[in-house]
């Protein structure tokens, strides 16, 4: 492994080098390794294509969230999101039984595995938010109600510099369990038209120095779909800081969270 020089960096493969960026730093090395032809059809690499298949796959479905997510992800995500939650789909996979490569991604089945999950893996909710909160769903899972009782925000509230603010948001998914389809050669959802919906309440912007405050925040499945068994209802709960200047409040970039609290 060696470091580029000079003022043009390069990115691919030129005779016979391989160039490419890593942690910032511009490096080369000798191309080397198995072409892609060979991985996909030599004897030798039957186990790679198999765990290439359960990543890909682990992948789409860390996709599909990061899509019901979406609303949110901009200002309370991390940039590590996407390798946490590739990483989450594929632990849950790999305890799957069936044929090697073709290992369904079961949430519905392994629901505490995603709770606690940070969208920013830099700063935890619970490290800027701790008051007592609650999440409930009715027999059907159509609606999600978030409850923090009454409580004194600078007493339970570490904002950032600058911050006058906040606004809590309650953001839902829904995520359907994903098999291997034979016929893409892929992984899909059971339920495609369940999947990567998102429903996201905010409560109004509220000063830190507020005396005592109460939130309830209430989503409801759009279209007042009712979730099958193999579609998971993902409730995340989050924090945005605010700065009013000249009576206007702009959102601040740091300090804001969010993390997974409870899966239907």
């Amino acid at each position: 492994m060696s470091k580029q020089k000079g003022i043009i960096k390069l990115v691919g493969n030129i005779g016979g080098m391989s160039f490419y960026t890593s942690n910032g730093e511009y490096l080369a090395r000798t191309a080397g390794g198995p072409t892609k032809e060979r991985i996909a059809t030599g004897a030798n690499f039957v186990r790679t294509r198999e765990n290439n298949a359960e990543f890909g796959g682990s992948a789409k479905v860390g996709k599909a969230l990061r899509t019901a997510l979406s609303s949110v992800i901009q200002t309370m995500g991390g940039s590590t999101l996407t390798a946490s939650l590739t990483r989450l789909f594929k632990s849950i996979n790999v305890k799957a039984s069936g044929a090697r490569g073709q290992r369904p991604i079961a949430l519905s089945a392994n629901k505490a595995q995603a709770k606690g999950l940070e969208l920013n893996n830099k700063i935890s909710f619970t490290s800027v938010f701790n008051a007592p909160y609650a999440v409930t769903t009715d027999a059907d899972r159509v609606e999600v109600v978030f409850t923090i009782p009454n409580f004194i925000p600078i007493n339970f509230i570490n904002a950032p510099s600058g911050a006058t603010g906040f606004r809590i948001a309650g953001a839902v998914g829904w995520l359907s369990d994903y098999s291997f389809d034979d016929g893409t050669a892929s992984y899909e959802p059971d339920n495609p038209d369940q999947n990567s919906l998102s429903m996201t309440q905010y409560s109004t912007i509220q000063p830190i120095t507020n005396v005592g405050t109460n939130i309830t925040l209430t989503a409801t499945a759009p279209g007042g779909l009712v979730p099958e068994a193999g579609v998971s209802v993902i409730a995340c709960l989050g924090i945005e800081f605010y700065q009013k200047v000249d009576n206007v409040d702009y959102l601040l970039a740091q300090g804001n969270a969010m993390r997974i609290i409870e899966v239907f």
